[in-house]
């Protein structure tokens, strides 16, 4: 296939890392915030690869895993209700709240549908207007544009049964929280190319000057991820700390205005908590005034829930990379893929979901399908 495998050639692979090995004179700790290219990393053992030192640690880069338990115990109580449809990406659906998860709830009943698209969830509300449909709208700033655009839509057709449960966060807020926890060891940044394709990078370059670490907007196959290790350990060993591009087939500085606006008619910029992190000031998207009769919080009146985080879990840890899944007691026995106890053993982007399918820290035929 053009232009996947020659990011995938081994000899290419090899001479990155040995260039890596050259040029580090000492040890770097650098971090990816995206968790596809996390699953790229512990896919391929790129991290095992690394020369003797060099350190990888896994950032919050799963929106899926993020999205606070509040908010997927709302879900819970939105999809319970009669008279819903509630519309979802599948990955959500077997995302743990504080005593079942949407699949569950599917399962005894509740009117639970998976989705491609967020207009596939408009169309749905089009086609039952006897039904309250909601979609859960999941998300960096990567899905931001569609689901504004599903709003619009929404409004243009005069829906009145269409709503939205907005989980959207933002990549620069988190990399600055990360940065000023007392217990970062944060030197460098992979930033994730997808966000930067519809946002450009401009927003980076306030953060690696200030905290003085270089942050490379990376893509996703191992080629990508090495050669983006490799510009920052560049800049690393020459004391620099600037934004560059590795992705340069796919990112442009500016982004992409048009998805820019859309997402600015939409959404305005608010408060956000984050699972694992706590909340982080102006660090997500909420719908604006304008749309705010899209807003399922407001039309369910879901506010008031107690909610309650598995003990044995420690997925927050693992989101704000200060441990590893083979540090959790329960990684592979009470929490696993088929059974997990938290977000990031089950989306397709989340650490534990990556270690677990690469057999990390498993014994022999512990590993289970996904």
């Amino acid at each position: 296939m053009k232009y996947l495998r020659e990011y995938r050639d081994p000899d290419l692979a090899r001479r990155l890392l040995a260039q890596l090995g050259a040029e580090a004179t000492r040890p770097w700790t650098l971090m990816e915030v995206c968790g596809g290219q996390t699953h790229t990393v512990v896919r391929q053992g790129l991290d095992e690869l690394l020369p003797a030192g060099m350190r990888m640690i896994h950032g919050p880069g799963c929106p899926v895993c993020v999205t606070p338990l509040e908010l997927i115990d709302k879900a819970l109580a939105i999809a319970a209700r009669d008279g819903v449809v509630f519309t979802s990406y599948g990955d959500m659906l077997r995302v743990p709240g504080s005593d079942t998860n949407l699949l569950a709830l599917r399962a005894r009943g509740a009117d639970v549908r998976v989705v491609y698209s967020p207009l596939d969830a408009v169309r749905v509300a089009a086609a039952h207007p006897d039904r309250q449909v909601v979609f859960f709208a999941v998300g960096f700033e990567t899905t931001a544009p569609a689901n504004a655009m599903a709003v619009l839509r929404a409004h243009h057709l005069g829906l009145r049964n269409f709503s939205m449960l907005v989980s959207h966060v933002l990549v620069p807020p988190a990399m600055t929280a990360i940065l000023d926890a007392p217990d970062c060891e944060v030197q460098a940044f992979l930033a994730a190319g997808h966000v930067c394709a519809v946002m450009g990078w401009t927003e980076y370059e306030p953060i690696a000057a200030r905290y003085r670490v270089p942050i490379v907007v990376t893509g996703f196959e191992p080629l990508d991820l090495l050669e983006g290790l490799l510009i920052a350990v560049r800049q690393l060993e020459a004391g620099q700390a600037a934004v560059a591009n590795q992705y340069a087939r796919a990112v442009r500085r500016a982004g992409n205005a048009t998805a820019q606006d859309t997402i600015r008619r939409v959404f305005r910029i608010g408060d956000r908590a984050w699972r694992g992190i706590g909340p982080i000031p102006a660090s997500g998207l909420a719908l604006t005034d304008e749309f705010a009769a899209y807003d399922a919080e407001l039309r369910f009146a879901v506010d008031a829930l107690t909610t309650r985080e598995h003990p044995d879990c420690i997925s927050g840890d693992i989101l704000r990379g200060t441990r590893l899944p083979t540090d959790c007691t329960a990684y592979g026995t009470l929490c696993t893929p088929r059974a997990p106890l938290g977000a990031p053993m089950v989306s397709s982007e989340g650490t534990c979901a990556a270690f677990h399918a690469a057999g990390r820290g498993l014994a022999a035929g512990e590993v289970t399908a996904r």
